[in-house]
């Protein structure tokens, strides 16, 4: 493939760990077929790439985060976004997947023509460029939250005169030696920026509305690299990830039949470090565990920031936000030079393109997921959204395998288009499901851009990777739901694909 081409086979969206997954499986499982990766930015990564904030690190173990065919070999399991980034690129470098990747192409619209079996796909590059490129299939690994914008909660700074940042946009020029820091959240991110700003920081306040649950673990996986040593990487590794796998799967399970034992266990891991006497108040949620994602405490950092004096936090509601700081609604007041705004994602849908079929708009919304990868009666279009319950690459491995196996037998069939068919009939017969009943801000507020879920499979994102997995590798591709067929032969009628393209 030359930089040139304008025609391919799969166009994958995003260069971070979905896009990378896609091709790397491509390169070993679908090799006959052509791709391209577009990104946005001007390095791969995604996310890692894009966020830069003090103690940037996975949230989960990088056995389950890493890919199943690529071997974590780093000691700490926990993982730093620059150890993350060299994973990426040793996988992109190592499978010449580099010389594939198009950067500083943003993809604003593709639209699905029926008459020559492509996505006709428009992009954007830094310049202001406009491009036009044409692919049979459109892989989406462009994440799930919007990269221009992150959640507004809408505060009114009023008369604080110091410096306000939020994490998604971390300044490089930030310098908080002996500054008094008010981090706003209680979440992955600001759980990881409390104990790292705190080495420098006069102090560091996380303020927090309401309390998250957070589970304490080592930042190594001393059974990993114990095996390591004794076994051979691949299979050290396999190990290591089916435990992982399994221990997470148990606990999430055991939180939804047990949440009070849960309760206790998580309590302690905390009454460990912080002593037996210590106030759990603030780690206290008026929700179970496991209603939102548990927050991770690799080492006991944050549980060492508090002891040292060096971070504290507060459970309050902002009042107002004055010269030196923040007022509480019960007037207490927290000294700030800076305040960090950790106050959650804004999710976007396909990476906020604008789909069409044959120029009407596609509404993502109005219609179901096909086994967590595709869409009903939509052709040619395959997403990434990660579990919310373990590790975004295990949906991201098995999807990418997936479209490989779907590939293959188009191939082998000498067609060029496939669709997950949902009659209206059937439709009608679905019991649509939520499966997204985590209470977590940021997924309450995007449910009405998110697809439908029926409670039956195949029509759901599912949350069960074990289950996923099996089905996704051994049920028979050509399942009676996926229409295969070449473009422009045995299509439905034009009123049928606008129907169902609303």
């Amino acid at each position: 493939m030359t930089n040139t081409a304008t025609d391919f086979d799969v166009m994958i969206v995003g260069a971070g760990i979905s896009g990378i997954g896609m091709a790397a499986h491509m390169k070993e499982k679908a090799p006959g077929h052509d791709f391209v990766i577009v990104e946005r930015r001007e390095n791969l990564g995604g996310t890692w790439d894009l966020f830069r904030y003090p103690g940037i690190r996975s949230d989960s173990d990088m056995h389950t985060l890493g890919f199943d065919f690529e071997p974590w070999k780093h000691e700490k399991s926990i993982a730093d976004g620059p150890a993350i980034l060299e994973y990426l690129d040793r996988i992109v470098d190592e499978r010449d997947i580099r010389k594939h990747m198009r950067f500083g192409h943003k993809v604003l619209a593709a639209d699905w023509r029926e008459s020559d079996g492509r996505w006709h796909v428009t992009l954007e590059t830094g310049e202001g460029e406009k491009k036009h490129l044409t692919a049979n299939w459109l892989y989406l690994g462009s994440g799930y939250y919007d990269y221009d914008e992150p959640y507004d909660p809408g505060f009114d700074f009023g008369e604080f005169e110091g410096r306000i940042v939020h994490p998604q946009f971390w300044p490089e020029d930030l310098d908080y030696t002996g500054k008094n820091v008010v981090v706003i959240g209680s979440g992955a991110t600001a759980v990881t920026i409390v104990p790292s700003m705190s080495d420098k920081a006069a102090k560091v306040t996380m303020l927090q509305r309401t309390p998250t649950w957070m589970f304490s673990r080592p930042a190594k996986d001393a059974l990993a690299n114990f095996l390591r040593k004794i076994l051979p990487e691949k299979l050290a590794y396999r190990i290591t990830r089916w435990k992982n796998i399994t221990l997470q799967d148990f606990g999430f399970k055991r939180a939804r039949t047990q949440p009070e034992k849960m309760a206790a266990t998580l309590h302690k891991r905390i009454r460990k470090s912080m002593g037996e006497d210590y106030d759990l108040a603030p780690f206290t949620p008026p929700y179970n565990p496991w209603d939102q994602r548990l927050c991770l405490v690799p080492d006991d950092d944050l549980f060492t920031a508090l002891k040292s004096g060096k971070a504290d936090v507060v459970t309050g509601h902002i009042k107002a936000f004055e010269k030196g700081g923040v007022r509480l609604t019960d007037d207490r007041f927290l000294p700030a030079d800076i305040v960090v705004t950790a106050t959650g994602l804004k999710l976007a849908v396909a990476g906020k393109i604008q789909l069409a079929r044959e120029g009407q708009a596609i509404d993502l919304a109005q219609h179901y997921y096909y086994k967590g990868c595709m869409f009903s009666n939509l052709p040619n279009l395959a997403v990434v959204f990660g579990y919310l319950n373990a590790s975004w690459t295990l949906r991201a491995d098995i999807n990418s395998d997936y479209i490989c196996r779907v590939l293959n037998e188009s191939r082998a069939k000498g067609v060029d288009v496939v669709e997950p068919v949902l009659t209206a009939e059937a439709e009608a017969r679905i019991e649509e499901d939520d499966i997204f009943d985590f209470s977590s801000g940021y997924i309450q507020r995007a449910k009405s851009i998110m697809p439908k879920n029926a409670v039956a499979y195949p029509w759901r994102l599912n949350q069960e990777y074990v289950v996923d997995r099996k089905r996704m590798k051994e049920e028979p591709v050509d399942d009676g739901l996926l229409e295969f067929r070449r473009h422009g032969a045995n299509a439905r009628a034009a009123d049928q694909q606008l129907e169902a393209a609303e």
